[in-house]
């Protein structure tokens, strides 16, 4: 059954108290492309792009495992001509252009991006603070995600985003900081400024981190519980080492300083389930991952 007209998913899910640790989407390569909107539920298939060209950039990112996302300056303003457009490779790089239409998107060697290799556009060093303000898709997204981005853009104008649909709606307010592939959740507009503050100290919220994109979510859920047990907030600190699956159970190793650790966790899906959007047409479970062990490593 779909949920009531005024349900929040956002609203439910800190009711419930759902973890934001590991819920962050698995992505590694992004394409951000600049389009003031209006953008429809599905940002490229019904937005306002010229005929067929929403489709066939969705189909070319997505044949190259490639996010394709909309952005846009908050208030939908546009003040140079044609379109800007970010290549990111989460964890590592960003470069950009501007296009004349986002039509010369497709043109571009989209596979080499996915392949962590370099596009051949201007290096972008400056981060990207991207507030998913996509209000079609999600009401909360909009409700929470816009106050954010407005207060963001005031704190740094050159750096924030609006962007389409980055998932995990039920987060609201969420942004996704690139090239790092951080997501964050549940963010107010001062929270907001304030992270954007401490991301330029080289620290992260742990408070409101959703993991890093470049990871899989078991891996992610425990960097964020070894960060929190070691009381280490320091971008840089903790470096992945690897990680071995067995059935459910996931065992990650990092490096902290001169230390070794290996992280298990436990995933599963809830037993109840529950609408996950505001729009969800029935109910699903909850992904979960219990944090079982936190082990320093010999040698």
């Amino acid at each position: 059954m779909s949920p009531a007209a005024d349900f929040r998913c956002a609203v439910a899910a800190a009711a419930r108290g759902d973890d934001l640790a590991g819920t962050a989407s698995t992505v590694r390569s992004y394409l951000l492309m600049e389009h003031a909107g209006p953008w429809g539920s599905e940002a490229l298939r019904d937005s306002r792009l010229p005929a067929a060209l929403g489709p066939a950039l969705q189909r070319h990112a997505v044949a190259h495992r490639i996010r394709p996302l909309l952005v846009r300056r908050p208030g939908r303003s546009s003040p140079t001509p044609g379109a800007r457009v970010f290549a990111v490779q989460a964890g590592a790089w960003a470069e950009t252009a501007v296009v004349p239409d986002l039509e010369a998107v497709l043109d571009w060697d989209l596979a080499a991006l996915a392949a962590g290799r370099s596009l051949g556009l201007a290096r972008h060093d400056e981060p990207l603070f991207a507030v998913c303000t996509h209000g079609r898709h999600d009401a909360c997204c909009a409700e929470r995600g816009r106050p954010v981005a407005l207060a963001l853009a005031e704190a740094a104008p050159e750096q924030t985003w609006e962007v389409s649909h980055i998932g995990g709606d039920r987060f609201a307010g969420n942004l996704l900081v690139l090239p790092d592939g951080l997501y964050y959740g549940r963010l107010t507009p001062d929270q907001a400024v304030r992270l954007a503050a401490e991301h330029a100290a080289g620290r992260l919220d742990l408070g409101h981190l959703r993991g890093r994109s470049s990871l899989p979510m078991p891996v992610q859920a425990a960097e964020i519980a070894l960060r929190r047990a070691l009381e280490e907030p320091g971008t840089a600190a903790v470096t992945f080492g690897g990680r071995a699956v067995d059935g459910p159970l996931t065992v990650a190793r990092f490096a902290v300083g001169g230390t070794s650790y290996a992280v298990t966790v436990r995933s599963s899906l809830s037993v109840e389930t529950h609408p996950l959007t505001c729009s969800a047409v029935g109910d699903s479970p909850l992904p979960r991952h219990e944090i079982l062990a936190i082990d320093p490593l010999d040698g």
